[in-house]
C-alpha cells in the first residue's frame, strides 16, 4: 500500500486586472519554490479600493503540495 502525505499553506494573489489572474499569480509564484503542487482550492475573494491607484482583486488560497511519497 502507498502512502503520501501533503502540505497545505495559504497564500494570498493580487491582480489590478482580475481575481481569475490573482489565483493565477498565487498559484506560478508557489510553484517557483514548491514541487508536486496538487490543488488549489479558493477560500476568499476581495478587492482593496484604492482612490488614486483603483482596485487590486485578491484571492486567498489553500495550496497543498506532495511532502512524502512511498
Amino acid at each position: 500500500m502507498s502512502k503520501s502525505v501533503y502540505k497545505v499553506i495559504e497564500l494570498v494573489g493580487s491582480s489590478p486586472v482580475s481575481w481569475e489572474e490573482a489565483t493565477q499569480n498565487a498559484v506560478k509564484t508557489a510553484g517557483l519554490s514548491l514541487r508536486d503542487l496538487r490543488i488549489a482550492e479558493v477560500e476568499k475573494l476581495d478587492m482593496v479600493i484604492e482612490e488614486d491607484k483603483g482596485i487590486i482583486f485578491r484571492a486567498r488560497l489553500k495550496i497543498s503540495f506532495k511532502i512524502l511519497s512511498e
